[in-house]
């Protein structure tokens, strides 16, 4: 039996919801799950770069053995219903770039767990898979998005559950994603994060996810402009963006221009604006970085609403 997941590619924190707030893009990679019949076999891992759709913004290297995280999300699921996973091949159609801030290691978790999850007969619901997901990735604000589609807010309780919420991004605002042509790995951005935070910092941010929530169900763009600001992350990683310092700087002078974030992680940036201006938006940020020796992937992207699917079933 095989299973192939289309899995989206997310973004995370967009500004101040820092490992809460997470939104899936219409970038996708699929996974595809086998039972192979020969025993002894045990798990292969395969991955083909779809080079022609992401312009060399490629999945360039994951574990091919039982270290790589899509095995051990495979088997956990496994585990949860007291099953050790066999002989399985597992192959990645890559399309979402990795170490980029855009959910390429929440896409291969999600999509191993859901083709699992089918071989299996589906034990697993949707509060076990997101469960499951969090566990592997540490954090439900890729995975979650990932799974369900949209713009979604997200927390994992004591328990282990996730709960979580989805907004209706509004259609008037577009998202622009920029992607550097380097990688940011997600514990190299995480390193240079402090242990504990003024209690201002944090109460700003309180108050900046209350504009921000209030901003996407409102469509209000003044009030967006002020929610998309930051103390808890972005401050610290701006030294590993070279350039977005002066980007932001830039953007600031630009009409209808609401905000530019980190895309969760880094080193893709996110622009925020309404229907208008995308050239200019666009030039500036390939000027910025072309200065820097920065080559630039630059997408104007909807709101991917549809979250992982099931795409073939043999």
């Amino acid at each position: 039996m095989k299973i192939s997941v289309k899995v989206p590619a997310t973004t995370a924190n967009i500004g101040p919801g820092f490992d809460s707030l997470g939104m899936a893009l219409p970038l996708y990679n699929t996974i595809t799950i086998e039972e192979t019949v020969l025993p002894g076999t045990g798990i292969e891992i395969n991955v083909l770069n779809d080079t022609a759709s992401t312009d060399d913004f490629v999945l360039e290297h994951i574990p091919m053995d039982e270290n790589s995280i899509i095995y051990k999300a495979v088997e956990l699921l496994y585990n949860s219903i007291g099953q050790n996973p066999s002989e399985l091949k597992i192959t990645v159609q890559s399309q979402i770039p990795i170490a980029r801030g855009l959910g390429s290691s929440a896409s291969v978790i999600v999509g191993g767990l859901l083709a699992a999850n089918e071989l299996l007969g589906r034990p697993a619901d949707e509060v076990a898979l997101l469960s499951i997901a969090t566990e592997v990735e540490g954090h439900p604000d890729n995975v979650t998005p990932a799974i369900v589609g949209g713009l979604v807010l997200s927390s994992q309780e004591d328990d282990g559950r996730i709960i979580y919420t989805k907004l209706d991004w509004p259609d008037e605002w577009d998202i622009t994603v920029c992607v550097p042509d380097y990688e940011l790995s997600t514990d190299i951005s995480r390193s240079v994060l402090p242990v504990e935070v003024p209690m201002a910092d944090a109460v700003f941010n309180a108050k900046r996810m209350g504009m921000f929530v209030q901003a996407v169900n409102t469509k209000d763009p003044e009030l967006m402009k002020l929610a998309l600001q930051d103390k808890l992350h972005q401050p610290y990683r701006m030294k590993l963006v070279p350039g977005l310092d002066k980007i932001i700087e830039n953007l600031k002078h630009e009409e209808n221009v609401l905000g530019c974030v980190l895309s969760g992680a880094g080193p893709s940036i996110l622009i925020i604006s309404q229907k208008n201006n995308l050239d200019k938006i666009k030039s500036i940020v390939k000027d910025t970085w072309e200065n820097l020796n920065v080559k630039a992937n630059i997408m104007t992207l909807p709101v991917e609403k549809q979250g992982a699917q099931i795409i073939t079933q043999e």
